[in-house]
């Protein structure tokens, strides 16, 4: 997989953009508030159609602009594919694969694979439960793309249920028949959202583990799953009865504070170094430590699971390692491995890694000539 092309218009600080990638590692240069992460930020949102620095579609539109547009051209299985997004408020976002508008995400999202590691992430262990959740989330949508529907289905139904507890609360003329159907629905919509989470992180720490080990030398990582209904990995069917049991159990919890208790939304990851929890105990370095082989252990999963190789986006993160955890990201990318970096220098960089790497400089959302060193 390569990303041969991006293009964009009226998209956050650029007015327009149109770069072709020649190497397989590139490293944007630029100061601060340039427009790097901005970047980086469009080829991850071609992957996933979200982005952990944005609430809403309409903050990636340049400031005076009415719509931007996002594309790129993506070399995969010996098939060059158009990539298009339009957003268009207050119309709903434009998607089109080689020029065909697509309906549904999952269509969209299956055809460039990425993994992102940026600054943020670097505090995913400091940060909130939404924090984790979001980043579980991404992640598994690079693998199952149709994961990224049933997340959206899901907090469909779950806020038209909460509206309606809201409007009921304290249950006066509640119709409790209908607050079944929305607990059915959100029952079998939860399992599934579950089980996939449950399946990509018992895959994840096995070989996060081993990076983890590679790194720290003695200390061993554990990863587990903290969920509402207190599971273990179970089948989709087996969830999906404890859910609707569970939702039973809280209803009228639920009717009385006029909020959904239980489900997918409320749900954590917790780390483990050594049997402490990596979020109380762990140092600033071990935490980086763990996030670090997260990543790693990404990529891995993501070439296994579509034989290909996700394109990798370090978004001024050497500057955040010290020298072992740099030597190890750095040693680690394959040369198969399309990486796109961002960096205010090539300070964190010995001359062997930037010796086959396209050096560009970014100055005010604009692509200026090449650095020379």
């Amino acid at each position: 997989m390569f990303l041969k092309r991006l293009k964009f218009n009226n998209y956050r600080n650029y007015e327009s953009l149109d770069f072709e990638f020649s190497k397989n590692k590139t490293l944007f240069v630029g100061k601060n508030a340039q427009g790097k992460t901005n970047l980086l930020e469009a080829v991850y949102y071609l992957s996933s159609l979200t982005s952990n620095r944005i609430k809403k579609d309409m903050e990636l539109i340049k400031f005076g602009s009415e719509f931007c547009s996002i594309n790129g051209t993506v070399l995969k299985a010996e098939t060059d594919i158009e990539l298009e997004v339009l957003i268009n408020p207050p119309k709903n976002k434009v998607l089109k694969v080689n020029g065909i508008k697509k309906n549904k995400s999952r269509d969209f999202v299956r055809v460039l694979s990425t993994v992102s590691f940026s600054n943020s992430d670097l505090l995913l262990l400091r940060g909130e439960p939404s924090d984790r959740r979001k980043w579980l989330d991404n992640a598994i949508c690079q693998v199952y793309p149709a994961y990224l529907d049933k997340i959206n289905k899901y907090n469909k139904i779950r806020l038209q249920k909460a509206n309606f507890l809201s409007e009921f609360q304290g249950g006066w003329n509640l119709n409790h028949d209908m607050l079944d159907v929305f607990n059915t629905q959100l029952a079998n919509s939860s399992a599934n959202i579950m089980y996939l989470r449950m399946k990509f992180l018992s895959e994840l720490k096995k070989i996060a583990y081993e990076k983890h080990l590679s790194i720290s030398r003695d200390e061993e990582l554990n990863i587990k799953y903290d969920n509402t209904l207190n599971a273990e990995f179970l089948s989709v069917s087996e969830l999906g009865t404890l859910a609707y049991d569970k939702l039973n159990e809280v209803k009228n919890e639920e009717i009385k504070k006029g909020q959904c208790l239980i489900g997918p939304h409320r749900d954590d990851v917790s780390f483990f170094i050594n049997n402490l929890d990596a979020k109380r105990y762990a140092s600033q370095g071990q935490q980086r430590t763990i996030v670090l082989a997260l990543k790693l252990s990404e990529l891995d999963i993501i070439q296994e699971k579509i034989n290909e190789m996700p394109v990798l986006l370090l978004d001024d993160v050497l500057a955040e390692l010290d020298n072992v955890r740099q030597n190890y990201l750095l040693d680690t990318i394959k040369d198969g491995v399309q990486t796109i970096i961002t960096s205010v220098d090539t300070l964190a960089f010995d001359d062997n890694f930037l010796s086959d790497v396209e050096i560009v400089n970014i100055d005010s959302g604009k692509i200026k000539a090449p650095v020379i060193d």
